[in-house]
């Protein structure tokens, strides 16, 4: 399973999220920043966890992202489907009933074994995310850490 690399960027912003104290928030420019990559583009991956109902937005000089609901209510996997979607990513067309080998389509009636295993692989994974909230992430970190991530992340009052 190959993700990409804006899924990273997500991960962490949304952790980094969840570290804040309760109302604050954090600018685009901010989270770029914070983990060094490029705001304009981090901006529309952010837009997608707006859009799938995992962090909220405002606007203004106190503007910014903050979790939508509490970080023991978002899943890892609703991070990463917000950006990459949950479509299975093994696409099986049918190579049964090709070539010279290729199987009368009356015989290719259920899935092979081999897309039932790369299905049952892909519910695995989705399972294994599903079952880890941000929550879960930030409880395994040092105390220092989300400390760091509150002082870096704050905005002057």
């Amino acid at each position: 399973m190959k993700l990409p690399e804006s899924c990273e960027w997500v991960l962490h912003s949304a952790a980094a999220l969840a570290q804040l104290s309760a109302g604050d928030t954090a600018s685009t420019g901010q989270l770029a920043e914070h983990f060094g990559v490029p705001a304009p583009y981090l901006a529309k991956q952010l837009a997608h966890l707006v859009r799938a109902g995992v962090l909220t937005a405002s606007t203004g000089p106190r503007g910014g992202f903050r979790l939508a609901r509490p970080a023991d209510r978002i899943t890892v996997l609703d991070v990463v489907e917000a950006v990459d979607g949950g479509a299975d990513p093994y696409q099986c067309r049918e190579l049964r009933q090709q070539g010279r080998g290729a199987a009368p389509a009356a015989e290719c009636t259920e899935p092979c074994a081999l897309a039932a295993t790369m299905r049952t692989a892909h519910e695995a994974w989705r399972a294994s995310l599903a079952a880890v909230s941000l929550a879960d992430i930030v409880g395994t970190l040092p105390a220092e850490i989300p400390d760091r991530t509150r002082r870096l992340l704050a905005r002057p009052r």
